[in-house]
């Protein structure tokens, strides 16, 4: 009987509905950034279902034909799309705080670390649909820091880039969206 009183007394608690709100407000953010990755990924299929599959002894200019044909089915099926298709501001606001959560926990340091320790990747540019530079490096992104943030599919991945966040089409090797900023 105490058991079940305290119970609920805790369950009136204000901050515990407000808690609860915050959270499931989070996790609907990050459910609308999965659809749109997802819508993302129906395109990229669509994409690759329009061109030539790669055969087993592919070369170095068989790879890049690829990746080339594979970019452009895909820009032209999303003509028009700017920064912010998949990184709305609410899905950003959400980024940057589990970024920042992350940055000022016990791995900050380490990600730190490991940011002024891999090459620092600038461009002077960055666009939503623009393919990555072959000449500018993927800097690698610290596992610390990718495992707060929501899971992707093979065929794309997080890379930091100055400051900002992209995320980019590894087969078209091409930015699909970003979050300028994301890194502080």
């Amino acid at each position: 009987m105490k058991r079940a009183a305290w119970c609920l007394a805790f369950a009136a608690l204000p901050w515990g509905a407000g808690a609860q709100e915050k959270v499931n407000q989070g996790s609907l953010v990050l459910q609308d950034f999965a659809q749109r990755v997802a819508a993302y990924m129906k395109i990229h299929r669509a994409a690759g279902a329009h061109i030539p599959g790669l055969k087993p002894t592919k070369t170095a200019a068989e790879l890049e034909r690829h990746e080339r044909a594979l970019a452009h089915e895909i820009r032209e099926a999303r003509e028009g799309v700017t920064q912010g298709n998949i990184f709305t501001p609410e899905i950003t606001a959400q980024f940057r705080l589990l970024i920042g959560e992350t940055m000022k926990g016990p791995p900050a340091v380490r990600i730190r670390e490991s940011l002024k320790q891999a090459e620092p990747v600038w461009l002077s540019k960055v666009q939503v649909n623009m393919t990555y530079p072959h000449a500018v490096p993927l800097q690698s992104s610290p596992p610390t820091l990718l495992m707060n943030l929501p899971e992707l599919p093979p065929q794309l991945e997080y890379r930091v880039v100055g400051r900002s966040l992209i995320l980019r089409d590894s087969e078209a090797n091409l930015i699909v969206d970003f979050i300028r900023d994301a890194i502080q």
